[in-house]
């Protein structure tokens, strides 16, 4: 059995407050068609739950082994299959790049296993275990094309954009996460405006950009280019910042 799990952009993303130590945001989250991480389960007599591609992590550490842990806790039980079949990832979207490969490679694998396994989990009750695993992970359950995605990433809800092509720009610069969050709290938090942003979850993603430049559009792009000055030194002009960094991206629309 093999699934694709497909990069992700943030066409816009604005943090709207702070609550029980995590940012809330309203964002839009748009799949990128051609590039993804391959998932596979390959027969092979394993002691434990194996993971191949991640040699640099280890299992416990893995966000597919903590979503296996949460289907576990879900079901009320331990699938003895892993120890028969491995799982074999073919990464593709970079770390720390703003993709959600991480969680894109969580959500698809517990769609995986849902389907493999006639768990008859329904999507939003897998999303919800998905939450536990990563705040990203529920849009890539919903396997929406694009999608607005609120609260702690939790809420997501389908939207049907306009068609456009997306291109990529990843420098060699790994974005840590927590690293840029915490850069926003403490720097930018207070400067938060929720009217600037108003209604822009019901417009399309070029009339969001042609209205917004990349700071407006990203709240993170900011505390990123204070965490990572070095941001400033390779950024495109009139490229857009994706979540927390470091990818840039701009959309040629379809006629």
């Amino acid at each position: 059995m093999t699934i694709k799990a497909h990069a992700k952009i943030n066409s816009f993303l604005k943090i709207t407050g702070h609550k029980d130590g995590y940012h809330t945001l309203l964002s839009r989250f748009i799949k990128v068609p051609n590039l993804y991480d391959t998932i596979s389960i390959v027969p092979q007599k394993c002691d434990s739950f194996t993971i191949d591609g991640f040699e640099d992590i280890p299992v416990e550490s893995n966000i597919i082994y903590k979503a296996y842990q949460e289907i576990n806790n879900h079901i009320g039980y331990t699938h003895e299959f892993f120890l028969d079949y491995k799982i074999v990832v073919e990464k593709k979207i970079p770390s720390g790049a703003g993709l959600g490969g991480g969680s894109s490679d969580a959500g698809a694998f517990m769609r995986l296993m849902n389907e493999m396994f006639e768990l008859n989990i329904d999507t939003p009750t897998l999303a919800q275990i998905g939450s536990k695993v990563g705040a990203d992970v529920p849009f890539f359950i919903y396997d929406y094309s694009s999608a607005n995605v609120s609260g702690f990433g939790e809420i997501v809800e389908p939207f049907e954009d306009d068609e456009f092509e997306i291109e990529l720009y990843t420098p060699d610069i790994h974005c840590d996460t927590p690293l840029v969050y915490k850069t926003f709290k403490k720097y930018l938090f207070d400067d938060i405006d929720l009217d600037s942003f108003r209604g822009w979850e019901k417009l399309t993603t070029p009339e969001i950009l042609s209205k917004a430049d990349a700071i407006e559009a990203n709240d993170l792009y900011k505390a990123s280019l204070i965490a990572y000055p070095e941001l400033k030194d390779v950024a495109p002009d009139g490229w857009y910042f994706s979540g927390s960094g470091s990818t840039f991206f701009k959309i040629n629309n379809k006629l």
